[in-house]
């Protein structure tokens, strides 16, 4: 029988990788320790001492020592994670895929700029009102300059794989639609591991009791709202928008009401936690990760939009739903854009 053991060339290669990486990390290790006690020490070898310089030399070499002394360590911290990312397989197309990603972000920083001194010094914008009583139960509202009379209110739930989702990432939309008269509430909730799934949804759902029914007050129109959601956001706003109309649908006592929201606009959402499960086969940590903010593949149906409304007993519930349009770009790999809701919810 063949064995099935490695070529020990390649057990070589693989142990003086490991090898170096472990002497790198010892290096690094060292010299940190020798910059906080002060003896710059490597193993068990200490520098060799020189007679002292005279003080002006010192001062006059002290900044081109200290620069070249940074360059070497950033080369090092460099080279460690490169060695560290091609230990772990990470190959050089994710290389450069994160600097094409630096690039990206380095152009488009003038404008995160603007956008962002808007956010925190603009006065057309309330930030962190709160909603309800957890951490994250807050929203942001963006006011147009013009109050004359009720404007139309939009509800925005902002993505970010469940994870990552913030309430501030809505501030473009929120700014350009104030511009056009028009109030924005960004809805913050609960991310993964703070909260899983039905946190998130009963959040976003506390998120929009509060604008139906205070929203009069910073001169919105009660019965001129929008939900909209992106990505993980459109996932959510559709299942707490399904559950109010099944609650509504059974008479059970709610706080809002489905007639009050005029319309609901989702943007490269996934609403089927079976496709997108699928999706996630290959991707064996995330995939992990997204079972757990699902609360296992038993909640899948529960937070499966397009399921839940093609169950036969949820028909009464489909008919109280506003008009919906569904909004998904098809070079869209994060979620694939057939995992959008099909026809039986338009």
């Amino acid at each position: 029988m063949a064995s099935m053991s490695p070529p020990i060339h390649d057990l070589r290669q693989h142990d003086e990788t490991a090898t170096h990486f472990y002497l790198d990390v010892r290096c690094l290790i060292c010299r940190f320790l020798g910059f906080i006690f002060g003896t710059e020490t490597f193993g068990n070898h200490q520098q060799q001492q020189f007679p002292r310089k005279p003080e002006n030399m010192e001062r006059q070499s002290s900044f081109s020592r200290d620069l070249g002394h940074a360059a070497a360590e950033t080369y090092l911290i460099t080279r460690l994670t490169f060695t560290l990312l091609r230990y772990l397989g990470v190959g050089y197309r994710w290389y450069t895929r994160l600097v094409a990603l630096a690039c990206y972000a380095l152009l488009l920083m003038p404008g995160f700029l603007q956008v962002a001194y808007c956010y925190f010094f603009s006065s057309q914008v309330r930030r962190s009102i709160v909603y309800g009583d957890q951490p994250r139960n807050r929203l942001d509202l963006y006011l147009p300059i013009n109050t004359n009379g009720p404007k139309p209110v939009v509800v925005f739930v902002t993505g970010g794989a469940w994870i990552i989702g913030y309430k501030a990432w809505g501030s473009l939309l929120g700014l350009q639609l104030a511009e056009r008269d028009i109030i924005v509430a960004c809805v913050d909730y609960r991310n993964f591991p703070q909260g899983t799934i039905s946190d998130m949804v009963k959040d976003v759902s506390q998120g929009v009791s509060f604008v139906c029914n205070l929203i009069d007050r910073f001169g919105g129109d009660p019965n001129r709202i929008y939900l909209m959601g992106q990505s993980a956001g459109a996932h959510i706003s559709a299942c707490v928008l399904l559950e109010q109309a099944i609650k509504e649908s059974r008479g059970e006592s709610t706080t809002w009401s489905v007639s009050q929201i005029k319309a609901y606009f989702g943007l490269s959402g996934g609403y089927n936690l079976f496709n997108l499960v699928d999706h996630f086969h290959n991707r064996g940590l995330y995939r992990s990760i997204f079972l757990s903010i699902m609360e296992g593949e038993g909640s899948f149906e529960q937070f499966s939009p397009e399921v839940r409304i093609k169950d036969p007993r949820n028909r009464e519930a489909a008919s109280l739903l506003p008009p919906i349009k569904l909004f998904h770009g098809t070079s869209d790999y994060s979620i694939p854009s057939d995992a959008r809701l099909e026809c039986v919810l338009t």
